[in-house]
């Protein structure tokens, strides 16, 4: 085995002292200013396999797809938001893109479809971020969830609207049934009435023939082109009676 040469000597020699060669004079210092990373060392960088917050760099945190709409007439703008989010950044996320949702998303023909679908697409991560525990660790402060979807005045434009159309149709129906009750029957043949109000506009309902305020007795309607009632007999005015456009014939019992 052959033997190593020994150092050089004299003029050939490296110089001793300060200024001799360290054996880690040809490693390089680690990246610094834009080449850094974004993780700082120590507890706060992330783990292989373990995913980070995208906004902050906290953990835990889920992957998850917020997304967004924008109806203007006939341009539509679909926004989302991919990454790992911790539960604090979700949060706001999901939060604020349905609220802007909310308000900017009905304003064309295919937006009106697309914006519920939109927000029904948000309760997935919106209940993934809400099962994770406070996140912990991060380059930056996580973002702050904000005031719930329901307490925001973006959320207050469709949701008073709303409100107000699930009352109303109730309300409606149920005056409808109410003055429904009031209205004036149809008028069979052989039934009796009376008016209860001026002939030239009177108001017929139907009662027993034996009452005293019973008036008239109906003997026929003219359902037919040409049919004609008996003489004496009354012509109940389709426009203020309760048959529509049908024609009856009322026969006077006093």
């Amino acid at each position: 085995m052959a033997t190593p040469p020994p150092p050089p000597v004299g003029p050939y020699a490296p110089p001793p002292g300060p200024y001799a060669v360290s054996p880690q004079a040809n490693s390089y210092p680690p990246p610094h200013g834009a080449y850094a990373s974004p993780y700082p060392p120590g507890p706060y960088a992330p783990q292989a396999g373990v995913p980070a917050c995208h906004i902050c760099g906290a953990l835990p945190a889920v992957p998850a797809t917020v997304r967004g709409h924008q109806g203007i007439v006939v341009v539509m703008r679909f926004l989302s938001l991919r990454g790992p989010l911790c539960r604090d950044c979700g949060l706001s996320t999901v939060r604020d893109m349905s609220a802007k949702t909310l308000w900017q998303g009905w304003w064309g023909p295919l937006s009106v479809v697309i914006t519920p679908i939109t927000l029904l697409a948000n309760l997935a991560p919106w209940g993934r971020f809400r099962k994770l525990a406070a996140p912990t660790g991060g380059f930056r402060t996580a973002l702050a969830p904000g005031r719930p979807l329901t307490r925001r005045p973006e959320a207050l434009v469709f949701l008073v609207p709303m409100l107000l159309v699930a009352v109303a149709i109730p309300a409606l129906i149920v005056t409808g049934v109410l003055v429904g009750d009031g209205s004036a029957p149809t008028l069979p043949v052989g039934a009796c009435v009376r008016n209860e109000g001026d002939w030239a506009d009177h108001d017929l309902r139907v009662t027993d023939c034996g009452a005293p305020s019973a008036q008239y007795k109906v003997t026929r309607r003219l359902e037919k082109a040409g049919s004609t009632c008996a003489g004496g007999d009354y012509l109940a005015d389709p426009k203020y009676g309760p048959d529509g456009a049908t024609i009856s014939c009322l026969e006077p019992l006093h």
